[in-house]
């Protein structure tokens, strides 16, 4: 990855199963997970596994909200844009909006939005939000 590309561009993002035929810039799939809709999802290439839910619950407590925005023992904070909350990619992360906060595993970060699936009555759900609305967040 060039280092003065923004991180979004990096090639990597569009190795997710519903860009593997319409290409960057498709958008995420705020619709629902994909191959709901009737259509075979396909998988990764190079015979990865497609992207689901973890299979297991979140950590079990709720974090404080953070004062600042520096690391802060076992997880660090970032300022939220793109390239911040994608290293949180494929990582239990507590997200806090303006709104409410939650459990989240995103597999998914766009310009303006991460998606992924949020911890919703002892399950996990598909879920997108436009990063405008993430207050703070946390990767553990």
């Amino acid at each position: 990855m060039n280092h003065n590309q923004p991180p979004y561009d990096d090639p990597r993002i569009f190795n997710l199963p519903w860009f593997q035929n319409n290409g960057p810039g498709a958008g995420p799939p705020f619709g629902g997970p994909p191959g709901q809709s009737g259509g075979q999802q396909p998988g990764f290439p190079g015979g990865q596994q497609q992207v689901s839910a973890p299979s297991s619950p979140p950590p079990p407590f709720t974090p404080q909200m953070p004062q600042t925005q520096k690391s802060q023992g076992d997880f660090s904070v970032y300022a939220v844009d793109p390239g911040a909350i994608q290293r949180c990619l494929f990582q239990f992360t507590y997200i806090w909006l303006r709104w409410d906060s939650f459990w989240f595993f995103p597999i998914f970060v766009g310009r303006q939005s991460i998606a992924g699936f949020r911890w919703q009555r002892n399950r996990w759900v598909y879920y997108g939000v436009d990063l405008n609305n993430v207050q703070s967040f946390q990767c553990y």
